[in-house]
């Protein structure tokens, strides 16, 4: 049985360009879903899977991060004199999540060089990677299953999900047979292949769980796709020394890097909150009906 996983890391350093000109000023992770920004999101779900350590990667015009998951002694003190005490504890408790830390990744050199960047902070022991607009469902329980997979594996586990085949050009792919429950054994992954040249329709999703062996993959990783270092390219090598797995899964994940995915995540939370829920459905119920 391997050690519990306690650190997590966030490659957060994209540009974005999907979002333009929302993002040309602020980071697409702090793009908001309601009233919060969609890194925290995926900050608390690796906290409410039992991650203490945060690592984010970030980059250039990036500071807002780092300041959103700071404490901000203005903005308290306003909140405590003008007796906004819930809005007070809510913003000190981002503050309070976890351990929170930064780095930057001075060039744009692809997943796997930012991943690989996390050597020092990550140490000798498995970790969890997160990119930071991939949202998952409060409910989701992708991300302890894929900990409790690797627990019970000792080898680095995928998130994977099926999707139209010919949108798997978008994603990592895998080759995999089923092992047991959701877990499956994989025997190749390639990284954005053609629809014709795919070997399945199981995508690489926003969540991993790593050995600390693929960093020594990732040095001997060369500029693949787009010439930069894929992380998936890192993943196939250890297909042949330790073996790799993925944890199958089928909803409940948001690419907030898509305007569609990004829309249907607000709507549907919004719909969920109980201050907000009831008016906005009637809203969209009258809006759809052309009243």
């Amino acid at each position: 049985m391997t050690s519990r996983i306690t650190k997590a890391v966030i490659p957060a350093a994209g540009l974005g360009t999907r979002f333009l000109p929302a993002t040309k000023a602020q980071p697409k992770e702090m793009l908001p879903l309601v009233d919060k920004p969609a890194i925290q999101y995926v900050v608390e779900e690796a906290v409410a899977a039992g991650i203490e350590d945060i690592l984010i990667i970030t980059g250039r015009s990036k500071r807002s991060l780092e300041d959103h998951f700071d404490r901000s002694l203005e903005l308290e003190y306003f909140l405590k004199e003008s007796g906004k005490l819930d809005q007070l504890e809510e913003v000190r408790a981002i503050a309070e999540m976890a351990d929170i830390h930064f780095i930057r990744q001075g060039e744009a050199l692809g997943l796997g060089h930012a991943v690989n960047l996390a050597r020092k902070h990550v140490g000798n022991q498995a970790f969890a990677v997160m990119l930071g607009d991939d949202v998952m469902h409060a409910t989701s329980t992708v991300l302890s299953g894929m900990m409790d997979a690797h627990q019970k594996l000792g080898r680095s586990v995928v998130a994977l999900m099926e999707v139209p085949h010919e949108e798997i050009k978008s994603y990592g792919c895998a080759d995999a047979v089923l092992t047991e429950g959701n877990i499956v054994t994989i025997n190749q992954i390639v990284e954005k292949p053609e629809p014709e040249d795919a070997p399945s329709n199981l995508a690489v999703m926003g969540r991993y769980v790593l050995t600390p062996e693929v960093f020594d993959a990732l040095d001997k990783t060369a500029p693949g796709k787009g010439g930069e270092i894929q992380l998936t390219d890192a993943l196939a090598m250890l297909i042949g020394t330790e073996g790799l797995s993925g944890y199958t899964f089928s909803g409940g994940r948001f690419d907030i890097g898509k305007k569609i995915d990004y829309l249907k995540a607000t709507v549907e939370l919004a719909l969920e909150r109980p201050d907000l829920g009831p008016d906005f459905r009637k809203f969209l119920e009258q809006t759809l009906a052309g009243g």
